[in-house]
Protein backbone atom coordinates (compact mmCIF):
# COMPACT_ATOMS: atom_id res chain seq x y z
CA UNK A 1 0.00 0.00 0.00
CA UNK A 2 1.18 3.48 -0.78
CA UNK A 3 2.26 6.24 1.62
CA UNK A 4 0.20 9.09 1.62
CA UNK A 5 1.48 12.31 1.18
CA UNK A 6 0.67 15.75 -0.14
CA UNK A 7 2.92 18.09 -2.02
CA UNK A 8 3.17 22.07 -2.98
CA UNK A 9 4.99 23.28 -6.19
CA UNK A 10 6.09 27.07 -6.75
CA UNK A 11 4.93 27.46 -10.33
CA UNK A 12 7.71 28.53 -12.38
CA UNK A 13 10.25 27.31 -9.89
CA UNK A 14 12.76 24.19 -9.54
CA UNK A 15 10.74 21.58 -7.34
CA UNK A 16 12.21 18.09 -5.49
CA UNK A 17 11.33 16.24 -2.92
CA UNK A 18 12.72 13.13 -1.52
CA UNK A 19 11.22 9.36 -0.14
CA UNK A 20 12.86 7.17 1.91
CA UNK A 21 11.39 3.54 0.67
CA UNK A 22 11.65 1.36 3.91
CA UNK A 23 10.02 -2.36 4.50
CA UNK A 24 7.72 -2.86 7.12
CA UNK A 25 10.75 -3.69 9.54
CA UNK A 26 11.30 -0.08 8.87
CA UNK A 27 15.22 -1.71 7.35
CA UNK A 28 15.61 0.56 3.75
CA UNK A 29 14.76 -0.83 0.51
CA UNK A 30 18.10 -1.73 -1.58
CA UNK A 31 16.87 -0.37 -4.25
CA UNK A 32 19.45 -1.37 -6.81
CA UNK A 33 17.70 -2.46 -10.31
CA UNK A 34 14.90 -0.79 -10.10
CA UNK A 35 13.35 1.68 -12.37
CA UNK A 36 10.59 4.70 -11.42
CA UNK A 37 7.62 6.84 -12.81
CA UNK A 38 6.02 9.20 -11.89
CA UNK A 39 2.98 11.73 -12.76
CA UNK A 40 0.66 14.47 -11.91
CA UNK A 41 -2.68 14.58 -13.32
CA UNK A 42 -5.59 17.15 -12.81
CA UNK A 43 -8.04 13.83 -12.37
CA UNK A 44 -7.58 10.34 -12.28
CA UNK A 45 -9.45 9.95 -15.44
CA UNK A 46 -7.19 12.64 -16.49
CA UNK A 47 -5.40 11.66 -20.34
CA UNK A 48 -2.85 14.83 -20.08
CA UNK A 49 0.00 14.04 -17.46
CA UNK A 50 2.82 15.91 -16.45
CA UNK A 51 5.93 14.04 -16.15
CA UNK A 52 8.08 14.48 -12.70
CA UNK A 53 11.76 13.31 -13.04
CA UNK A 54 12.72 10.15 -11.11
CA UNK A 55 15.76 9.46 -9.54
CA UNK A 56 16.66 6.11 -7.43
CA UNK A 57 20.05 6.15 -5.39
CA UNK A 58 20.33 2.36 -5.14
CA UNK A 59 21.90 1.03 -2.02
CA UNK A 60 19.85 4.19 0.19
CA UNK A 61 16.61 3.56 -0.34
CA UNK A 62 16.07 7.13 -1.56
CA UNK A 63 14.14 8.23 -4.23
CA UNK A 64 13.92 12.09 -5.52
CA UNK A 65 11.01 13.38 -7.72
CA UNK A 66 12.08 16.88 -9.52
CA UNK A 67 10.95 19.00 -12.16
CA UNK A 68 12.70 21.76 -13.25
CA UNK A 69 11.10 25.72 -13.32
CA UNK A 70 9.89 25.62 -17.07
CA UNK A 71 8.04 22.19 -16.28
CA UNK A 72 6.33 23.59 -13.28
CA UNK A 73 5.87 26.81 -15.07
CA UNK A 74 3.72 25.22 -17.88
CA UNK A 75 0.90 24.02 -15.47
CA UNK A 76 -1.71 25.66 -14.75
CA UNK A 77 -2.15 26.69 -10.84
CA UNK A 78 -4.77 24.46 -8.94
CA UNK A 79 -5.13 20.69 -7.33
CA UNK A 80 -4.13 17.59 -8.77
CA UNK A 81 -3.16 14.50 -8.13
CA UNK A 82 0.03 12.25 -8.32
CA UNK A 83 1.87 9.37 -7.44
CA UNK A 84 5.12 7.37 -8.06
CA UNK A 85 5.66 3.67 -8.67
CA UNK A 86 9.19 1.44 -8.87
CA UNK A 87 9.34 -1.51 -11.22
CA UNK A 88 11.71 -4.30 -9.82
CA UNK A 89 14.48 -5.90 -12.06
CA UNK A 90 11.66 -8.87 -12.54
CA UNK A 91 8.83 -6.32 -13.83
CA UNK A 92 6.97 -6.23 -10.62
CA UNK A 93 5.38 -2.39 -9.56
CA UNK A 94 4.83 -0.91 -6.43
CA UNK A 95 3.30 2.24 -6.08
CA UNK A 96 5.51 3.79 -2.90
CA UNK A 97 3.68 7.51 -2.92
CA UNK A 98 0.38 9.08 -3.48
CA UNK A 99 -1.11 11.70 -2.77
CA UNK A 100 -2.18 15.84 -3.93
CA UNK A 101 -0.41 18.45 -5.65
CA UNK A 102 -1.70 21.88 -5.22
CA UNK A 103 0.40 24.51 -7.81
CA UNK A 104 0.40 28.10 -6.50
CA UNK A 105 0.47 30.64 -8.84
CA UNK A 106 3.57 32.45 -9.85
CA UNK A 107 3.19 36.49 -9.97
CA UNK A 108 6.99 37.07 -10.72
CA UNK A 109 7.74 36.92 -14.86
Amino acid sequence: MAFKANITIDQGTDFSTSIDVIDDNGDIVDLAGYTGAAQLRKHYTSSTATNFTVSITAGSGLVTLSMNAATTNAIAAGRYVYDCELTDGSGVVSRIVEGIVTITPGVTR
